[in-house]
């Protein structure tokens, strides 16, 4: 899907109404698989243009985190990366979730959704920061070179723009700093830029 087909089926999946919206959140509980990814799919869309009516809830799209197939998952994460930007405390229920899926053997996608998820829950607070910050390191090591490492890298710039603790902040240099030192290609790019923005050297 374009660009512009996306912002259209975003703009027409949000145009629903309350019971709409009521339905398609309990359908991710429900016993059809594809309706579950089909239902988190069209809340992933909504979520992209206003997050706010999904606030209400943030408990169901917690519980499906634990639903077996993986886009329900992603797009679920992908939502709650949105609640994050307007009321990170609403989705921290959603760390052990995202910890669970951050290490998922048979999606990258899923994989990069839940960084993408902890990033944003991690920017929040140096609280936060800390809180997310060893299983990221993890994810960084587990994950370096492989196909969705170069957008774990632009979710870290972002990251590296949060209000993270000086410990979280001195951590992060340190993990990005030998990439940007010695690393090859896009990984020294982006790794250097990383530096800079953690630093205060860049915007």
């Amino acid at each position: 899907m374009d660009a512009e087909m996306h912002t259209d089926a975003a703009r027409d999946a949000a145009a629903i109404n309350d019971e709409e919206l009521d339905e398609l959140v309990a359908a991710l509980a429900g016993a059809s698989r594809k309706r579950r990814q089909d239902a988190s799919h069209e809340i992933a869309l909504i979520a992209s243009v206003d997050a706010h009516p999904l606030l209400a809830h943030v408990d169901d799209l917690v519980d499906a985190l634990e639903r077996p197939e993986a886009q329900t998952r992603w797009e679920v994460l992908s939502t709650l990366s949105e609640l994050a930007l307007i009321d990170a405390d609403a989705v921290e229920g959603a760390y052990e979730g995202a910890e669970a899926a951050l290490f998922d053997e048979g999606s990258a996608i899923l994989r990069l959704a839940a960084f993408r998820f902890l990033v944003r829950l991690g920017e929040s607070s140096p609280e936060r920061s800390d809180k997310v910050w060893q299983i990221m390191d993890e994810a960084i090591q587990c994950f370096h070179g492989d196909p969705e490492y170069r957008d774990m890298l632009g979710a870290l710039d972002e990251f590296a723009r949060g209000s993270l603790s000086d410990q979280t902040r001195e951590a992060l240099l340190a993990r990005v700093g030998f990439d940007a030192d010695n690393g090859r290609g896009y990984i020294k790019i982006m790794s250097t830029e990383i530096v800079a923005v953690a630093k205060g050297e860049r915007a």
